[in-house]
């Protein structure tokens, strides 16, 4: 089975820049595997909130990760600077899945690539419908 190829950065419509630490680096000395899905997670997070979607207190939609997963193509580690590519790959009802293209310092391909799926899910811990307003936002990165 041939594997896909890394995306560039022009598959992407957003970006959070991340500054890798000391700390995410393992012992052979490049970028531990949990440190990659600490960095899609924060990087989604800073979209969210840079785009005005709250994501903690009693306002908040409660989007719950459902699912996660990341391909590796090139190393990163300490002291590099990750640019994380932002996108959705699909936005239903009551779901969406970001997908991020992670980018080692000024390369134009990325070192991985991850995804992230969400639900909405409502006070009772069902899928609920995601509001149109948010909706408009994910749409920007659709």
């Amino acid at each position: 089975m041939t594997r896909p190829g890394p995306a560039t950065r022009d598959a992407f419509r957003a970006f959070r820049t991340i500054p890798t630490r000391w700390k995410d680096n393992d012992e052979y000395g490049h970028m531990n595997n949990a440190e990659y899905l600490s960095v899609v997670d924060t990087a989604v997070s800073l979209w969210q909130l840079d785009n005005g979607l709250q994501i903690r207190g009693p306002e908040a939609l409660r989007f719950l990760v459902v699912e996660t997963g990341c391909r590796y193509f090139s190393e990163l580690g300490f002291p590099d600077v990750i640019y994380a590519g932002l996108r959705i790959g699909h936005l239903g009802r009551s779901s969406l899945r970001f997908e991020l293209g992670l980018f080692r310092n000024d390369t134009d391909t990325a070192s991985a690539e991850a995804f992230f799926a969400q639900v909405n899910v409502g006070k009772d811990g069902r899928p609920a419908p995601i509001p149109d307003a948010v909706r408009r936002v994910f749409e920007t990165l659709a």
